[in-house]
């Protein structure tokens, strides 16, 4: 098998830019944009760090290998000749994913599933398992079937070190993706008056601290044939350095049970220090000391949590505030209507793409410094 493949990072639909953004920022100098992500070339190493770095990344895939079939049959007997004891360990159970295009001639997915598991078992004696934690992903377009590893395990958006949640909570990756959309590098003073389970604040705190996102978790490449403990040990020190952070985070909301929260995924995350949370309503906060900074939020609205109408209130008074204390700072709100945000009588860019959010299309709006 090639040392060098293709590995694709996975990115919230909308923010294929943003990911990119960050990938070649970590170094990842080849890496380009692609549908739906993040591609670039390189080896088991670069998989492992990828995992290990990447905020906004769903999860990564390793492309290692493909071939042309263009019936059941040419399937299943080029799956058989296929190197899977490379890369798979016959004590490690395994799950397959298959998608077909219109473009190719085996359009049956669920038929090509049960080709390639047959292949597995009968030729590699692989056990097949529903909840495996390897998953093999075959995509079958134009008659060439690409062959992937998901080596990430579980999404990317669970650090390892987060367990209690709000109704709505943003996923750390998309937190990740909208700091960065906002411009945020790590140096600046950041503000959430509708905290929730903290996530902004945290992935904020983090990036300022220079913690990396995947030190806390462990991953599916784990449990792959060529994966190297030593090696993977060194590597993981990278996440154990950390620069002091002065306490320049704030948190408030208005349910005492959210502040709990937050404190508690804080402390777990090793941050609890350089974030102040207040049990507070949005309409009430201050402006802290220091320089001006980043206020980012994901208020409640009306198709996740409450009545609409009545929201409107509450985004106004939040946008009074804001004007009234933080000129100089910027504005970023997550919502899923326009007119909640106009309600906040702030001067909002031109909104982008839409971003999919529990179940619902939202988006990023943003200001420049007021």
């Amino acid at each position: 098998m090639e040392d060098n493949f293709e590995i694709f990072m996975v990115a919230t639909p909308g923010f294929e830019d943003a990911l990119l953004s960050e990938a070649l920022s970590n170094g990842f100098s080849n890496a380009l944009r692609s549908q739906g992500g993040v591609t670039f070339t390189g080896g088991w190493d670069d998989v492992w760090r990828a995992n290990l770095v990447m905020r906004g990344a769903t999860r990564i895939l390793a492309r290692i290998g493909s071939f042309m079939a263009f019936h059941l049959a040419q399937l299943d007997k080029r799956a058989r000749k296929f190197p899977w004891g490379d890369i798979l360990r016959n004590d490690v159970p395994v799950r397959v994913e298959v998608s077909t295009s219109r473009k190719s001639k085996i359009y049956h997915a669920g038929a090509a599933t049960q080709r390639i598991e047959t292949a597995l078992k009968d030729s590699h004696g692989l056990t097949i398992s529903a909840d495996a934690p390897v998953t093999i992903k075959l995509r079958i377009d134009d008659n060439r079937v690409t062959i992937s590893i998901d080596t990430s395990g579980e999404s990317l958006h669970k650090r390892g070190h987060k367990e209690a949640v709000g109704k709505a909570p943003m996923r750390e990756t998309l937190a990740a993706l909208m700091l960065r959309e906002c411009g945020y590098d790590g140096s600046e003073p950041v503000l959430d008056p509708m905290c929730g389970s903290g996530t902004f604040l945290i992935e904020a705190a983090e990036i300022a601290a220079g913690l990396l996102p995947g030190r806390s978790r462990d991953f599916a490449f784990m449990h792959l044939a060529n994966f190297d403990a030593g090696r993977w040990s060194i590597l993981r020190k990278m996440g154990e350095h950390r620069r002091p952070i002065a306490r320049r985070f704030y948190g408030s909301d208005r349910d005492a049970g959210a502040i709990r929260m937050s404190r508690a995924n804080a402390a777990r995350a090793g941050v609890s220090e350089a974030i102040n949370f207040e049990n507070l309503s949005a309409a009430d906060i201050k402006r802290p000391d220091g320089p001006p900074g980043l206020i980012i939020c994901n208020p409640p609205y009306g198709a996740r949590i409450g009545n609409q109408k009545m929201l409107c209130g509450v985004y106004a008074g939040l946008g009074e505030a804001i004007k009234r204390e933080f000129s100089g700072w910027r504005v970023g709100v997550v919502t899923n209507e326009a007119g909640l945000a106009k309600a906040m009588g702030l001067p909002f860019k031109p909104k982008g793409a839409p971003i999919p959010h529990g179940g619902l299309k939202v988006w990023l709006f943003q200001t420049d410094p007021l």
